[in-house]
């Protein structure tokens, strides 16, 4: 598939706008149009009844020790600074930085994305020359957006835009388990906007400088740790392809000792081939990592070395030392078992703007099928998976006379109850139809001449293209059902 074709696609059917547009643009910040941001909050939401409302507290699923309880939140971007510090982030949250300074690039890349970065001297262009580019000493730039707080502007008010929604769940451990009385094991989700200050944002909406995550923080007995993390691995993956990516377009890839970030225990990588990358070549989708205590051992003591597990001093308000974590008890203690301890953590988090992307990228499709005249013509579509679609339907009437605009508009008004639909009455027919297959629309419904005679209608399936005629009265519960 041709990227450029897709990105072309977005922005022709509004899905997805560089922001700030009129003014020339800015690099790393992307606007969802009003098909994209009905195609992302369907992501979400997919995701939210996933792993939230949809979840059954009481049964044990395939593949789960037990049976666990699952919450939400939603936290705050801004956060105390103190949390940045002790999750890590303030120090370790940095990527390698060079700036070229040969004439025609000056550019500044990430020393792991230099071989595939837009310098004009990359092998592909001119081999042989990439090495004697004049690059920098390699430099830390930490990725936090950093403001202020308050009308001071002191080094003082000094915070940060959150580059994850994961501290947030940390900080909040304690709380839940107090107002919801839910027991380990448990998981807290949260979806919400993230900052990171990138180097080079490329790849269309793969990185950004905001982002949109979806993340859940489960809370286990150390014990039993490993088994949710291949829990949680397997079930991942599975909640891509039950939506319509390809099985042979993903791969969960288990990370190598000397990858892992300093907290975790072990990862896995959920990841797509994206058509932007090169052959053999995938890009996270998602991350399922065991982060193992140290989160919450975090936020209670100090910030902790993986390896030898120091904890950080600072001079209290007595002058004394005193570690820099919250000092609050984030242990949890089971009152069945007569047990205290600080639970282990899974994390599966997922980009939600990724995500979408890869659900575009699989849905572009172009084949032949047949126009007014019966002539085969190239014919765009988005195979959207009908629960992810913006729109779940149209609604057309053959021609604007005879009373078709007015059943089509009962029709129409019937629907829209209970889905997010569209009426189209303007131009010929099969340009509708071509309109709502780029959309990605999976039905349309079509009032003809003979549905003023015996109250059907026509039904066109936007894959298969196959039509089919049913009564008025079952159009709501017949679209349903084809949704799912």
């Amino acid at each position: 598939m041709d990227m450029d074709k897709l990105v072309s696609l977005c922005k022709r059917r509004g899905f997805i706008f560089q922001s700030s547009e009129i003014y020339g643009g800015l690099n790393g910040f992307w606007d969802y149009g009003p098909l994209g941001v009905e195609l992302k909050r369907n992501v979400k939401e997919a995701w939210w009844r996933e792993m939230v409302t949809g979840h059954d507290d009481v049964s044990v699923p395939a593949g789960a020790p037990e049976a666990y309880e699952m919450v939400g939140l939603d936290c705050s971007i801004i956060m105390h600074p103190q949390v940045w510090k002790c999750s890590g982030h303030y120090d370790l949250f940095v990527d390698k930085m060079v700036d070229c300074r040969t004439e025609g690039c000056k550019g500044r890349f990430r020393v792991d994305h230099i071989q595939t970065s837009p310098c004009p001297l990359k092998p592909s262009k001119h081999p042989g020359e990439f090495d004697k580019c004049q690059l920098t000493a390699p430099r830390d730039f930490n990725l936090m957006f950093k403001t202020i707080i308050g009308a001071l502007g002191s080094e003082e008010d000094a915070a940060y835009l959150r580059p994850e929604t994961a501290q947030g769940m940390f900080v909040n451990f304690k709380n839940v388990l107090d107002s919801s009385r839910v027991k380990v094991p448990f998981g807290i989700a949260q979806m919400g906007k993230s900052f990171r200050n990138e180097i080079t944002p490329r790849n269309f909406t793969f990185r950004s400088r905001e982002f949109e995550q979806m993340e859940m923080e489960f809370f286990c007995h150390p014990s039993q740790s490993q088994q949710w993390y291949s829990y949680w691995r397997d079930r991942r993956m599975k909640w891509y392809t039950d939506l319509g990516l390809s099985s042979n377009r993903l791969q969960l890839r288990e990370h190598a000792s000397d990858e892992l970030s300093h907290y975790s225990c072990g990862t896995s990588d959920i990841e797509y081939a994206f058509p932007f990358l090169g052959p053999g070549e995938y890009g996270e989708l998602e991350g399922v990592a065991h982060r193992g205590d140290f989160d919450l051992r975090s936020h209670m003591e100090g910030k902790l070395d993986p390896k030898t597990r120091p904890l950080e001093l600072e001079k209290g308000p007595d002058g004394k030392p005193r570690y820099k974590g919250s000092g609050k008890d984030l242990t949890y203690f089971d009152d069945m078992k007569k047990e205290r301890y600080t639970p282990h953590v899974i994390e599966p988090a997922a980009g939600a703007d990724r995500a979408t992307l890869a659900f575009l990228c699989e849905a572009y499709h172009e084949d032949q099928a047949p126009d007014e005249k019966g002539e085969m013509q190239t014919r765009v579509v988005l195979k959207l998976h009908p629960r992810l679609a913006p729109l779940k339907a149209a609604v057309f009437p053959l021609v604007k006379k005879d009373g078709m605009p007015e059943l089509a508009q009962q029709i129409y008004r019937a629907l829209k109850q209970q889905m997010n639909v569209y009426y189209d009455e303007k131009g010929a027919i099969g340009r509708r139809y071509r309109r709502q297959d780029e959309a990605g629309t999976p039905f349309c419904i079509t009032v003809d001449g003979q549905s003023l005679q015996d109250k059907t209608v026509t039904v066109r399936d936007r894959d298969s293209l196959e039509q089919s005629r049913i009564k008025v009265d079952d159009v709501v519960d017949d679209i349903r059902r084809r949704i799912g």
